[in-house]
């Protein structure tokens, strides 16, 4: 596959410095996340903008149309132009033709809860089912030194705040996390990278700063993973369709405090109870 920059199309900073003035009236300068438009198209077609940082584009792109179902085989993908002049990313396909039934699909496009305006294609949703979830044993123990790590991995929040972040793991090692505007767009940049690198679902867990709503628990599923562990809560919606879906649900997860709204059957609490700074 080909990534192509168009000419005199830089990618705009992450964060920016501006001034404030503090409670005691002081001026000082602080950092503040970037937040622009990137439109994806499909052979000139316009599908979707998403507001986001600008990251990991090539990722934030694929893991969109992978997530959505609208592009299943890597294959079918000849090469993508990012233009941050015009903020378009335009996926050629092979065959040249776009999406089939693609004003069908946009139809049914639907605005969701996702920070930064997520979307979704309500046509996905019983695609999900076709390949049952693999759930798995995950231990208490495992997940508090899972949530200590994690806590080292938010540069840009830390910096700059108002972004959410999303992390692939693997028992208690991290192995990718992103950040963006919003907790969809850090997902989908996770499913890229994992369609590109050919990494499984399969006995993973991703994490969210973020709440768990349906759109999360759906991009999860999308990716067959059968774990979803949040530092925040979780929505009625998402909860029912995780556990029509066999997944594990873990919210309010920080320090040596969780809880576990669904798969219970597949915690081992093997009484770690020390508290983790």
């Amino acid at each position: 596959m080909i990534i192509q920059k168009k000419l005199n199309s830089e990618k705009p900073p992450i964060t920016h410095s501006v001034t404030v003035i503090n409670q005691r009236g002081e001026k000082k300068q602080v950092m503040i996340a970037t937040e622009i438009p990137l439109t994806i198209k499909v052979d000139g077609q316009e599908l979707v903008t998403l507001m986001t940082l600008g990251m990991h584009q090539k990722d934030l792109v694929l893991g969109y149309v992978r997530n959505q179902g609208l592009i299943t085989d890597l294959k079918a993908i000849e090469g993508i132009t990012i233009d941050w002049e015009n903020e378009t990313a335009d996926i050629a396909t092979v065959s040249g033709n776009g999406l089939i039934e693609m004003e069908k699909k946009k139809s049914t496009k639907v605005v969701t809860s996702g920070c930064g305006q997520g979307t979704l294609f309500s046509c996905n949703l019983d695609k999900l089912y076709n390949t049952p979830l693999k759930p798995f044993k995950l231990r208490q123990s495992t997940l508090y030194t899972l949530l200590k790590s994690l806590s080292k991995c938010n540069p840009i929040y830390k910096t700059a705040g108002s972004v959410h972040g999303c992390a692939l793991c693997h028992g208690s090692k991290v192995l990718l996390f992103f950040e963006d505007v919003g907790r969809h767009n850090a997902a989908d940049a996770i499913s890229g990278r994992m369609w590109t690198e050919h990494i499984k679902g399969t006995n993973k867990i991703l994490y969210t700063t973020g709440r768990l709503t349906s759109e999360i628990v759906m991009k999860s599923a999308a990716m067959e993973i059968s774990v979803l562990v949040s530092r925040s809560g979780v929505t009625r919606m998402g909860l029912d369709l995780a556990i029509d879906l066999g997944m594990t649900i873990i919210g309010r997860a920080k320090g040596s405090n969780f809880s576990v709204f669904s798969g219970e059957e597949f915690m081992v609490f093997d009484g770690v109870k020390k508290q983790i700074s």
